[in-house]
């Protein structure tokens, strides 16, 4: 259901862009500053904290999502019935910039398909940035593995595929505006795949590339510098994630994007029984959390009177 909307907010988007004139706000207006969240696995993956905002005239949910950092799907999930283009004026509305950090084994590059979202882990100062991300769509899905970083270009000419020539007319496309790899490419070993901006921001948070990655202008131009050649990627497949933070523990639950889940219940399930602090969960905060999958992290911590109860329900005999 949630894809079909997917897909019929993607044409309009698609027949708006030439019917309606370009935005007052220029692209040079969306300002991004590289933000350092500081983390220590495992007692300290929860990250950021949620913001909130009242809605302006004019605003849309992309304009808002875009302007705290955030891809579509993110307010997408958190209000799936508010109107993208006309939101609420006045409205008061909880921003979710805050996320539970996947399980990463290198600590570089990492990018969890599900949540549509890049980690940039810098291991020396103990410090991570993330960013929203825009992935393949069905079809062409983003691959999945280890690769690492094998190619770096400022202002990228995009050598088309043949399947798509035809349609672009051109087998190569020169820098500018029109080109879909924006600014500055990152090539990742996986083939002719990479991480890049874009000439089209509202499909950060979507399913709309060839497999490739895309990022918002203002983040690219934060990444592209400070990622090394040879630098390490990870690109995972986890659309539920545990977190602890002061002592307490958080899951965020995304969609499972690829449908590569059959059964996501019991996937969370089994997924529960292998986390560590399993004892410590509240199973209906848990399942409520699963069950949502609106990509905040939610405490499904078992309170003390909670887990006191429970061991005296264990205690009796049948």
């Amino acid at each position: 259901m949630r894809h079909t909307r997917c897909i019929r907010l993607f044409i309009l988007f698609a027949i708006l862009g030439f019917l309606l004139p370009a935005p007052a706000r220029s692209e040079e207006g969306y300002n991004a500053v590289v933000k350092r969240f500081p983390y220590q696995i495992p007692e300290l993956t929860v990250i950021g904290s949620p913001t909130w905002y009242k809605v302006r005239e004019k605003d849309t949910i992309l304009d808002v999502a875009r302007r705290f950092g955030l891809g579509y799907n993110e307010m997408d999930l958190l209000f799936p019935r508010m109107d993208a283009w006309v939101p609420p004026v006045g409205r008061r509305i909880a921003i979710p910039t805050f996320w539970v950090l996947p399980p990463t084994q290198h600590q570089q590059l990492l990018i969890n398909i599900p949540e549509l979202r890049l980690y940039f882990f810098d291991k020396n100062t103990s410090t991570v940035q993330t960013y929203p991300i825009g992935i393949g769509d069905e079809g062409w899905e983003s691959p999945l593995g280890t690769f690492s970083i094998v190619e770096k270009r400022p202002n990228p000419s995009w050598y088309i595929p043949q399947s798509l020539q035809a349609k672009y007319g051109m087998a190569v496309m020169p820098p500018g505006p029109e080109n879909p790899l924006g600014e500055f490419m990152m090539k990742f070993s996986a083939g002719a795949y990479g991480i890049h901006g874009t000439a089209m921001p509202w499909g950060v948070g979507r399913l709309v590339s060839h497999g490739c990655i895309r990022c918002y202008p203002e983040h690219i131009r934060l990444l592209y510098p400070q990622v090394p050649m040879g630098a390490k990627l990870e690109i995972i497949y986890e659309p539920l994630k545990f977190g602890q933070e002061n002592g307490q523990i958080f899951i965020e639950a995304h969609p499972d994007v690829y449908r590569k889940i059959p059964d996501y219940l019991q996937y969370a399930e089994e997924k529960l029984a292998r986390f560590p602090l399993a004892n410590r969960v509240d199973r209906r905060k848990f399942t409520m959390a699963v069950r949502l999958q609106n990509g905040v992290p939610t405490n499904v911590t078992l309170l003390p009177s909670e887990d006191n109860y429970l061991k005296l329900v264990e205690s009796i005999p049948d």
